[in-house]
């Protein structure tokens, strides 16, 4: 049995042990310097607030390797451009909803421009004799050229009589 000590002191007090003792320990200081500056980049791309980004810093710095995996625990899910990117893309698809209406008899989609509903048929808005654009139903005048239907109605244009000339008599 002494032996067996013997044998393990000789191979521990080895130069060769000692160097690979310090080699092992460079690794791991050099690891966690690593996982310090991971942390660093990883947080000012996630939280916004610099103190929070400087405190999971010193959580990593302060506790060797141990500060990273409770950083990695409680960072937020995704990227502040993630975030804001999802943000725009909602504020996009509210504004388009905004845009597009839904027909009050079968629920289609529609456009405000839309006329009649495509799909149903069911007029939605009528179009001003006068200017002929369109209009909202509950208009009581064209806000484009001003004419109010109710003051009175609108006559058909008439065609003015060409009028002959004597010339066009005596072609005859």
């Amino acid at each position: 049995m002494d032996t067996l000590f013997e044998t393990i002191n000789k191979i521990i007090s080895s130069p060769l042990w000692t160097v690979a003792l310090y080699v092992l320990v460079f690794c791991l200081g050099i690891l966690w310097l690593s996982l310090v500056f991971w942390t660093l980049k990883d947080a000012r791309k996630r939280i916004e607030d610099p103190v929070i980004v400087v405190v999971a810093v010193l959580t990593s710095l302060v506790l060797p390797f141990m500060g990273t995996v409770v950083y990695a625990i409680l960072r937020p899910a995704e990227y502040l451009d993630e975030a804001r990117e999802r943000e725009l893309e909602v504020r996009a698809m509210e504004q388009e909803l905004q845009v597009m209406r839904a027909c009050p008899s079968c629920g289609e989609i529609i456009r405000p421009d839309y006329v009649a509903c495509p799909n149903c048929r069911r007029t939605l808005r009528t179009t001003c004799p006068v200017c002929e654009r369109v209009q909202e139903p509950g208009w009581k005048l064209c806000p484009y050229c001003g004419h109010d239907p109710r003051a009175r109605p609108v006559p058909p244009p008439v065609e003015e009589p060409v009028e002959a000339s004597a010339e066009s008599w005596g072609a005859r």
